[in-house]
């Protein structure tokens, strides 16, 4: 529906103003910009995350589950509040220089925006490029040296091409969040597809316009979904033959042990030391009082009474979608599930504006309603309850909801007593998911948002946007303390498996 409103609005242009506003020089440099940022993200992100994954899983690095711990921590520091750490710590009021009296320059344009968004989705790699260096069997690797080949050939020739679809999975994810990101990008005064789209809407007025830029950003965001396919292929990646794979013994460092724990210094305290240094000294510097944080608590209730009713509703839904994506045995339960990754794949701002324009024409009473925002966050978050859900189900076998059946139970009743217990896990996981996700989302919040509703994430941009770096630490703060719980309750589930 946004991508069918989004095309009747665009033509309803005649075809010489459409063709001057696809091919003038704006659009064209803010093609240019918005592939720039999304390249140098995942340049950047895989040149810090394949490393560390190595790090931690095939070397005798001391303190590797630590590491593992905080290098995925950075997934509760938001693209905007990383964003908001790296602007306060330069400029001649900035934290630099009120502490050690250093002016620091204050990151911005293409430079800021890709620091501030790598620092936050190169856990996205991470986590992708280490769960697959755990699931590669060494035996190929030791099979390759048999053969003659240098360690150095057996990465380039075994080991990466093992990384392919992780690394592909992860790019998709990275790439989708960057084409669609809004926050650290108008907080680094760089313009990309998501900040020229919002300006169109807010400041110009002009919707016909803000709906076209919409089109071409979900044609990047499309294109990329099918480059990932084409890229992945139909190689085979499992193991043919008999036999158990077997874990690698740990490689000894020797004379790289300190680069690797400067290397890994140097990563931790960029992502995860520098954010929360900036918003505890912030905090200190300027001590808020007691009905400033009377506030900060009233928006963060505000935020969860919305974000935990959205959160099981999206869990309720993508529930039948996983069964029928697993279970079905029809070409219809597969497409489905692609139609729910489709909306993940629409950037939140493209989102927002069709969702805005289409109340504005058809259901005006819906226009910055709650209802309207939920529904936004239901298509974009679909798809986040759904891994979990569907990898339950995968590991639940279809033999103990049949003999339920066989004993007289219905279909409905044998899922419900025999399949839904053993998805408790999964159920969990996808409402923290979506629960963290709708916490921390700022573009569809700041459009479609009832006038009036500040959630924490608006809170932050709102106040950084206006240099007020200390009234936004409070509120910064807040959401890096609840993603970072969530994070920290799914690396224990993940130890307690292991």
């Amino acid at each position: 529906m946004p991508l069918a409103y989004l095309v009747l609005r665009a033509v309803e242009l005649d075809w010489a103003t459409f063709e001057k506003l696809v091919w003038r020089g704006r659009n064209l440099r803010l093609l240019g910009n918005t592939a720039a940022l999304t390249a140098s993200v995942l340049l950047a992100g895989t040149l810090v995350a394949v490393p560390l994954a190595w790090l931690v899983t095939r070397t005798d690095l001391r303190g590797r589950r630590l590491i593992t711990w905080l290098s995925t921590a950075p997934l509760a520091v938001p693209g905007y509040v990383m964003a908001y750490a790296l602007l306060g710590l330069g400029g001649y009021q900035g934290l630099a220089a009120k502490l050690f009296g250093l002016s620091v320059p204050r990151p911005s344009g293409l430079v800021g925006a890709a620091a501030a968004l790598t620092l936050y989705t190169f856990p996205y790699i991470f986590l992708n490029a280490r769960s697959a260096l755990l699931g590669l069997d060494v035996s190929l690797e030791e099979s390759a040296r048999s053969l003659g080949l240098g360690r150095w050939q057996v990465v380039l020739r075994v080991v990466l091409p093992q990384l392919r679809p992780a690394l592909l999975a992860a790019w998709l994810v990275v790439g989708l969040y960057v084409l669609g990101d809004f926050g650290a990008v108008a907080l680094m005064r760089f313009e990309t597809f998501s900040l020229a789209i919002y300006t169109q809407y807010t400041s110009a007025f002009d919707r016909h316009n803000a709906a076209l830029l919409s089109l071409m950003l979900m044609l990047l965001t499309s294109a990329l979904v099918v480059l990932e396919l084409r890229l992945l292929g139909k190689r085979r990646y499992a193991r043919l033959g008999r036999g158990a794979a077997r874990k690698p013994t740990p490689e000894r460092l020797g004379p790289l042990t300190v680069p690797s724990y400067l290397f890994v210094g140097v990563t931790l305290a960029a992502a995860l030391g520098l954010p929360l240094a900036t918003l505890l000294s912030w905090i200190a510097l300027v001590p808020p009082d007691l009905s400033q944080l009377a506030q900060v608590w009233q928006t963060f209730i505000g935020t969860a009474q919305l974000a935990i009713p959205t959160a099981a509703l999206t869990t309720l839904l993508a529930l039948p979608v996983a069964v029928a994506a697993v279970r079905a045995n029809w070409f219809g339960g597969r497409l489905l599930e692609r139609l729910v990754y489709l909306g993940y794949a629409v950037p939140p701002v493209a989102l927002a504006l069709a969702l805005v324009m289409f109340s504005l024409r058809f259901a005006p009473w819906a226009y910055q309603s709650f209802g309207i925002l939920v529904f936004a966050y239901v298509i974009s978050f679909l798809a986040l309850a759904l891994g979990p859900l569907r990898s339950g189900l995968m590991q639940v076998n279809p033999r103990v909801e049949e003999t339920a059946r066989t004993l007289g139970r219905g279909r409905f009743r044998a899922f419900a007593q025999t399949v839904l217990p053993l998805l408790s896990r999964s159920l969990l996981a996808s409402g923290a998911l979506t629960l963290v996700a709708v916490m921390k989302e700022l573009p569809m919040t700041y459009l479609l948002a009832p006038t009036g509703y500040r959630n924490l994430a608006v809170r932050v941009f709102g106040l950084t946007s206006e240099a007020m770096m200390a009234a936004a630490a409070p509120y910064a703060l807040a959401i890096v303390l609840f993603s970072g719980l969530f994070v920290g309750l799914i690396l224990a589930h993940e130890g307690k498996d292991t």
